[in-house]
């Protein structure tokens, strides 16, 4: 997400106060990491849940509103994408050991 100026310090506590305590309710959420690049013009946030159907269950529900509050600090409107895990080194995160 391109931030407006000044958007790092809105993302990130509109993540702490907004973002985190919504989707902590959710079934299935196991993580959020929000990272701002080093100039402080762009950020992106990963949500990490237990498994697909949790992640829709999310994505159907909630991440209208939080986009919508995200977006006071982006130019143009945030955009949700879901990936899912191939590789990692958290293996506790999926449940399973590292191959």
């Amino acid at each position: 997400m391109k931030l407006k100026p000044d958007g790092a310090k809105g993302i990130e506590r509109t993540v702490d106060d907004e973002v985190v305590p919504v989707v902590k309710k959710f079934a299935g959420f196991a993580g959020q990491v929000t990272m701002v690049s080093s100039d402080r013009k762009e950020a992106i946030g990963i949500s990490l849940w237990d498994r697909k159907e949790s992640a829709e269950t999310y994505k159907k529900e909630q991440s209208a509103a939080v986009l919508k509050a995200l977006g006071k600090h982006v130019e143009g409107e945030p955009e949700l994408q879901t990936y899912e895990v191939t590789n990692t080194t958290f293996e506790k995160l999926l449940g399973r050991k590292a191959a």
